[in-house]
């Protein structure tokens, strides 16, 4: 008996010996062995998330002399669009969707709900991989047309809504799973893509996985639905811990910025996530930031109105839509006419049309002089456009965090530059990822210049917007 268990011992500890132990791996660890602490510290932030929605869409306005210290409803807007969403963009590009798995207030309340749901199998409808994209684009100019940056009654309504939505899909589907987050979450997908870049991640070791398979037989309790085994990619792993030191095969890593997307394979490449960057987050983002600053906008929609008006055709004209349609607020003099609407869905559909279309032209182009499919390498070379996509977001919503702290007399001379270099070193990143993609394939070196010269032609499209509302308009 006794030697069978000192022959027994070797197999067991002989895995965990081998392996070298890393402060980002005791990281790993810790976040598996404190799911109490992170248990709380999720249910804490869903209580203040719950505050912050609900309480300010039933108080009055802020009034004349209103500042974040001393109304709610500022601190809320202040806390939402100036602080949350933008770190939350940065936080994903340097951590990896931490966000997601300890944070998130959706993701806790759907994952509670799943756990006591009906438990049903997710059906192929709601796994389509259009999804992301159009949330994101519906929720995006639905939010313009509310103004959802501006009234909490917009922001219950919207965030409030994908909540309710959230917790309707845990309630139905899975078991203890978070499919709202790896399906219909209108940011899920673009937490996605920028996940790519982050420098740290859980990595897997496929050969040590299946050595192990007959010592811990119990699998992961993997929330977004992801099989650890093969996993390969962190887009839609939310950086929780739970998996951490599985079999001795999962364990938290470091690796060069962006070198997920170097080493991504054309075959790998997915249409859906190429069409969400170039048609969503840059094309459809940049249209709604910009809309409100633009003398274009202003100018057509005079035209119109003018019109309109010598032909004796007021029905656009009229303000008189609820608020949950258009925004609609007399008390702060703020209301939309249904042109007003027509012309915001417009406006950032047509710069999605366009700033997309252009992205498209020149990627196709580089695609063509690569070997392969030129649609498929096309898609491929998007990805390299993450890092001008990730921050194009982040100036957006940094800018309203401008605005807040300029209403409240703190002013940022500086602020013009730090975007001019912010908007140099996405540019210069996403550079280097597509010549680290263009350089792995087979392609003889003019061709490589050529596609290089390609992508960079894109990349300056994407500038130009950000270039017109900083320092143009």
């Amino acid at each position: 008996m006794n030697q069978s268990l000192k022959m027994a011992q070797p197999i067991f500890s002989s895995p965990v010996q081998q392996r070298p132990v890393y402060n980002l791996q005791r990281l790993g660890d810790a976040l598996r062995r404190n799911r109490r602490f992170i248990i709380g510290v999720q249910w804490a932030v869903v209580t203040f998330y719950l505050a912050l929605v609900a309480i300010p869409a039933f108080l009055p306005l802020p009034g004349t002399g209103s500042s974040l210290l001393n109304n709610l409803t500022l601190l809320a807007q202040f806390m939402f669009w100036g602080v949350w969403w933008p770190f939350v963009i940065i936080s994903t590009l340097t951590l990896g969707r931490v966000w997601c798995g300890i944070f998130c207030p959706e993701g806790t309340l759907t994952e509670l709900a799943s756990r006591h749901g009906l438990g049903r199998p997710v059906p192929r409808w709601l796994k389509w991989g259009g999804w992301p994209f159009a949330a994101f684009v519906i929720t995006t100019i639905y939010g313009q047309l509310v103004s959802v940056y501006e009234y909490p009654k917009a922001v219950l309504l919207i965030l409030g809504g994908s909540t309710v939505a959230a917790v309707a899909v845990g309630l139905i589907y899975g078991k203890g799973k978070r499919v709202w987050c790896r399906h219909l979450c209108p940011v899920s997908g673009v937490f996605a893509l920028l996940a790519r870049l982050a420098p740290i991640h859980f990595k897997v070791n496929r050969g040590q996985w299946d050595a192990a398979a007959t010592i811990h037989p119990a699998p992961v309790d993997c929330a977004p639905l992801i099989d650890m085994r093969r996993m390969k990619s962190s887009s839609q792993c939310h950086m929780c811990g739970r998996c951490s030191g599985h079999r001795d095969a999962v364990s938290l890593a470091s690796r060069l910025p962006g070198s997920e997307i170097v080493n991504l394979k054309p075959v790998e490449a997915s249409a859906w996530e190429a069409r969400l960057l170039v048609f969503g987050i840059i094309g459809t983002a940049v249209g709604a930031f910009q809309w409100s600053s633009s003398p274009w906008f202003v100018a057509i929609k005079t035209q119109v109105a003018g019109w309109l008006i010598e032909r004796d055709a007021f029905t656009l004209l009229q303000d008189n839509a609820p608020w949950w349609l258009l925004t609609h607020y007399p008390e702060a003099n703020d209301v939309f006419t249904w042109l007003d609407g027509i012309g915001v869905v417009a406006y950032i559909g047509t710069m999605a049309l366009v700033l997309g279309g252009w992205i498209t032209l020149w990627l196709r182009l580089a695609g063509t002089l690569l070997p392969g499919s030129a649609k498929q390498n096309a898609r491929w070379l998007a990805y390299a456009l993450i890092p001008m996509g990730g921050l194009g977001v982040f100036l957006g919503l940094s800018s309203l965090t401008v605005t807040l702290l300029k209403a409240e007399g703190i002013v940022m001379p500086w602020l013009p530059e730090v975007r001019g270099i912010l908007l140099a070193l996405a540019a210069l990143w996403s550079l280097a990822l597509a010549f680290g993609m263009l350089r792995r394939t087979s392609a003889s070196l003019p061709r490589l210049l050529f596609a290089t010269l390609a992508v960079t032609a894109s990349i300056a499209g994407i500038i130009a917007p950000w270039l017109f509302l900083f320092y143009l308009w």
